[in-house]
C-alpha cells in the first residue's frame, strides 16, 4: 500500500497556524474624508479595546499618514474585529504584519 501526501497542502496549513500563532497580521485602518475623529476614536475604543489616548493618537496617526495598524494578531482573530469597522463605516483590512 502506498500513501501519497500533498506536502505543499501540509505546508501551507502549517504556515497558517504558526501565523495564527504569532499573530502575523495586522489590523489597519486607512484615512477617509467621510468619518470624524470622535467615530474613530469610539470605534477603537469599543471594538479594539483601546484606551481613549490610544484610540485618539491612532486616530491622528491615520489622518495625517493615512494609515494606521491598531491591532496586531491571528487572521481568525482580527477577521471579526475588521468586518465591526467596516459595517461602521470604516475603511479596514488585515494585512500581513
Amino acid at each position: 500500500m502506498s500513501i501519497y501526501l500533498n506536502t505543499k497542502t501540509v505546508e501551507q496549513e502549517e504556515v497558517e497556524v504558526l501565523e495564527d500563532l504569532v499573530g502575523g497580521y495586522a489590523l489597519v485602518i486607512y484615512n477617509d474624508d467621510v468619518n470624524t475623529f470622535d467615530h474613530v476614536i469610539d470605534c477603537l475604543v469599543k471594538y479594539c479595546e483601546h484606551t481613549p489616548e490610544q484610540a485618539e493618537q491612532c486616530s491622528v496617526i491615520i489622518h495625517y499618514k493615512g494609515k494606521c495598524a491598531v491591532m496586531h494578531g491571528g487572521a481568525k482573530q482580527l477577521q471579526p474585529i475588521c468586518d465591526a469597522l467596516c459595517r461602521k463605516g470604516l475603511s479596514a483590512v488585515i494585512d500581513e504584519a
